[in-house]
């Protein structure tokens, strides 16, 4: 039996406290030899819980907890309502085999703002702000989106307001819980562009369904599908175009939790819009531009990806000590010396190597490459109406040629 196995038992415990709590919580806490948590959650505890309580370290590490895997005595963790849901109980089954780990979940505080705006959990954004910049809420944010976000702290209601308005969604109503479940419950509401709280309660979450303001014409939501308009990025001509850029994503197949090492990133877009595809998806943009790679800190920013890691450094050399990559798109330097060999011998196997070249010596190069390592070569040709007098002609782009090859 797990539960019988486990040595550290996990309990989420809501803002209603001790009192909250069910049989099999409260004799997992009165079993336990230490009690860990936050000094809020441990405080909630009553004298009768004998165990010796340790509270969190500052900064915020599990080392300390783990250290008493040894010792052969029952250990519990308090944490927020459902540890699994943006919490250390998913930090732990990193580091803990399924039979050392047993999690006792409270509802969620997302769950309970679900509940009191009646919407569907799943199809609700949900988005940690806590130790996470603001700017990942973009990636949510087009018409009619739900997003249940979590608070850093009293003041992050005001900041998301501030960006819904200067997105152009300045028309969205915000209903912010402070301390959700418990005794204590408040809800303020109101428009994102006439936002009138500078600071909540500490503990808070904000729920909003976008709303545009039909007086700002800037407001845009993004697809998350592959092929953004070219001017949603910065860029200084080096940059993947829209309908190249589709080709190439869908050729890179992006998968849940995959990691894409996006070598010669220019503006950063591949690593960007493979990131958009899914919340898990994961990149590494590689450029040496200094000017270019303020292009990527700016748009991983505006296109709601801030975790895009940026290494600023030229290929193959900057490429030593990244993690093992799922898929590589090459989109600049295939022909310099040693990049085509870094990333293969790089990545996983079953992992897919995406080239785009122009140039007739990087189309060589690819070339070379595919009588070795097989794959597919595809030449892409875009042409776009354009004015020609008082008539429109076809203006052809120069062709790419994409090559593509799957690791054996």
């Amino acid at each position: 039996m797990q539960g019988m196995q486990a040595w550290l038992t996990v309990v989420g415990i809501g803002d209603d406290g001790y009192a909250g709590l069910g049989r099999d919580a409260r004799r997992a806490l009165f079993d336990a030899a230490i009690v860990t948590g936050g000094a809020r959650h441990l405080a909630m505890l009553p004298a009768r819980v004998r165990a010796r309580r340790e509270p969190w370290p500052q900064p915020f590490n599990v080392e300390a907890l783990l250290a008493h895997r040894a010792s052969n005595m029952p250990v519990c963790v308090l944490a927020s309502g459902d540890p699994m849901l943006f919490g250390v109980g998913a930090t732990l089954a990193r580091r803990l085999a399924p039979g050392d780990m047993r999690v006792l979940p409270a509802p969620s505080s997302l769950s309970l703002a679900a509940a009191r705006m009646g919407w569907a959990l799943q199809d609700t954004a949900m988005v940690s702000l806590v130790g996470r910049p603001l700017d990942a809420l973009r990636r949510h944010l087009h018409a009619r989106s739900r997003v249940l976000a979590l608070s850093a702290d009293g003041r992050t209601p005001a900041a998301l307001a501030a960006l819904l308005t200067e997105a152009g969604f300045g028309a969205t109503r915000l209903a912010v819980f402070e301390h959700v479940g418990g005794p204590l419950e408040r809800r303020v509401e109101g428009r994102a562009d006439a936002w009138h709280v500078d600071e909540t309660a500490a503990l808070n979450l904000v729920a909003f369904e976008c709303a545009s303001d039909a007086a700002h014409t800037g407001a845009r939501g993004w697809t998350l599908t592959p092929g953004l308009p070219d001017d949603a990025y910065r860029h200084d001509g080096q940059l993947t175009k829209r309908d190249v850029r589709a080709l190439t994503l869908a050729r890179l197949a992006p998968a849940p939790g995959a990691l894409l090492w996006d070598v010669g990133a220019g503006s950063g877009s591949i690593g960007i819009e493979w990131m958009r595809s899914h919340p898990a998806c994961r990149a590494i943009a590689i450029e040496a531009h200094a000017g270019r790679q303020r292009f990527i800190e700016h748009n991983r920013a505006a296109l709601g990806v801030p975790g895009l890691q940026l290494v600023a450094g030229r290929a193959p050399e900057a490429l030593a000590g990244l993690a093992t990559p799922d898929a590589v798109f090459i989109g600049g330097g295939v022909t310099a010396p040693g990049v085509l060999e870094a990333c293969w011998a790089a990545l996983a196997s079953g992992g897919r190597l995406v080239a785009n070249a122009v140039t007739l010596q990087s189309e060589a190069t690819l070339v070379a490459w595919r009588a070795q390592h097989g794959g597919t070569l595809t030449r892409i040709g875009i042409g776009e109406a354009q004015p020609l007098g008082g008539f429109d002609t076809w203006r052809q782009a120069l062709p790419v040629t994409l090559y593509e090859v799957v690791k054996p």
